[in-house]
């Protein structure tokens, strides 16, 4: 069976989208049960539908028969989605809040053979306790999203019209199967000419590394996957970035084939990076949802720091600002761009949805106490937060004793050098104690002043050089 064409719009896609009969008009029709009535419509305007497979007329009438069940797969290759997953579940999200079922598959099997898509290399090989462990810390970390979006951005009458999300691991279909009888049922329905025609493969074939086999079935077990949802979840749709449109062809080829029904890919943007490299593992500058990779603060400074030339397009794709409120938004930044007004309000959305309201009250202490030198922030800070803060500072526990001075606490810290040097730093003035400058080695520290009520210290050496100290007994 001849592979099917991705049918791309001869105008925008928007325009054509829009008219009436179209997806989009269709769509509209579709029964929204959040507030933000007719999100999946807005989908395409927000920019999150990049192409729809095999076309757009048939998913149309599909969607307006009623709620229909979507998937999308998370290979659990690290412990942690990132930014360039983010994407993907806020489309999910959406497909939720219009009372669609959603899966998020787990693929704790097919991380073990490594998806070729987007990459020039294979992936290094995992153990199966590996990518079990992975499993469980991205299903935690997909389950606390979804939690977030209920509890953050809907109401609890909203809330109780979500559809259902459930979260899936395609190693509990593949445990015990046998290799031979697989070959047999699934194998034997994949042509090589077909699998060879892939984009993911045929630039991997042409490198000097090539491809290996275990690459190269890729494709027939994520379509398998397809299949077994289509099967037990009355699955007909699968939502992935552009770069899963091979796999997409693959699992549409496999159902028709066996089944006779058609099903649907629906493909989101890549997320690039300013350079326009794709964000994630494989190019090493990942940005991660799991707080022990990256912290609220540094989630919230990522998109603070982005340029003016991203900022609507991300508004639209990554938060659930109405868009006339998004276009408010950007008139109010463009008349004065100095504030950030902008990136500020997409840095609170995104953490929001990432780590909760505490996570982005979290991000703001440290903002404020890193940027704005506010003492304030530092002692409502937990050890955490400090240690998140300031990643690279050494962290000591000292015992406060009677008559300790300035100088005592820079060498119980190892912060300045024995003898007259560290002594001169001090006098010099190129030492900080809770961002006020100190110049009196011998000054005995004050409470409230260089040890805050919260029982810490925050030393500075010079510009950027950080020592933290927690006090572990305080004598006034």
């Amino acid at each position: 069976m001849a592979a099917p064409m991705v049918r791309r719009c001869p105008v925008p896609l928007l325009c054509a989208l829009r008219r009436p009969g179209s997806f989009l008009s269709a769509l509209a029709r579709v029964r929204s049960r959040c507030k933000s009535g007719g999100n999946v419509l807005q989908l395409h305007q927000r920019g999150i539908f990049k192409d729809i497979f095999p076309e757009a007329g048939p998913l149309q009438r599909l969607l307006e028969s009623g709620a229909q069940t979507l998937y999308c797969g998370f290979d659990p290759t690290a412990d942690s989605l990132h930014v360039g997953n983010l994407l993907a579940l806020v489309g999910l999200l959406h497909f939720q809040r219009a009372g669609h079922r959603v899966l998020a598959l787990l693929g704790g099997a097919t991380a073990r053979l490594g998806d070729p898509s987007g990459r020039s290399t294979e992936r290094e090989a995992l153990s199966a306790a590996t990518v079990q462990d992975n499993a469980r810390a991205i299903r935690e970390g997909i389950l606390a999203v979804s939690r977030n979006h209920r509890l953050c951005f809907c109401s609890d009458a909203e809330a109780a019209s979500l559809g259902p999300l459930s979260v899936v691991n395609n190693s509990s279909w593949y445990e015990g199967k046998e290799v031979v009888g697989f070959m047999d049922t699934v194998g034997r329905h994949f042509r090589m000419g077909t699998m060879l025609s892939r984009h993911s493969v045929q630039s991997r074939l042409k490198s000097p590394e090539g491809m290996s086999l275990t690459e190269f079935t890729y494709q027939m077990f994520q379509a398998y996957d397809f299949y077994y949802l289509n099967q037990h979840h009355d699955c007909r749709i699968q939502l992935g970035g552009t770069d899963q449109l091979g796999n997409m062809m693959s699992g549409y080829e496999f159902i028709h084939k066996m089944t006779g029904q058609d099903v649907y890919g629906i493909m989101v943007p890549l997320v690039t990076s300013a350079s326009g490299d794709k964000l994630g593992k494989t190019a090493g500058n990942a940005v991660w949802l799991n707080r022990s990779r990256t912290s609220p603060f540094e989630l919230y400074q990522y998109f603070v720091r982005q340029p003016d030339s991203n900022i609507e397009r991300y508004l639209k794709l990554f938060t659930f600002i109405p868009l006339p409120e998004i276009e408010n938004i950007m008139i109010n930044h463009r008349n004065d761009p100095g504030k950030r007004i902008a990136q500020k309000r997409l840095a609170a959305e995104v953490t929001k949805l990432v780590h909760g309201k505490e996570g982005l009250e979290s991000a703001k202490r440290c903002t404020s106490a890193l940027y704005h030198s506010s003492v304030d922030a530092l002692e409502t800070m937990s050890d955490e937060e400090l240690q998140e803060l300031f990643k690279e500072a050494p962290f000591s526990e000292n015992l406060l004793e009677p008559g300790t001075t300035v100088l005592d606490l820079c060498r119980k810290s190892n912060a300045i050098p024995d003898g007259p040097r560290g002594y001169q730093m001090i006098t010099d003035g190129g030492i900080w104690i809770n961002h006020i400058r100190v110049t009196k080695p011998e000054q005995v520290l004050v409470l409230q002043q260089h040890i805050l009520t919260n029982g810490l210290s925050l030393l500075r050496v010079g510009k950027k050089n950080y020592h933290i100290v927690k006090w572990l007994s305080m004598v006034v």
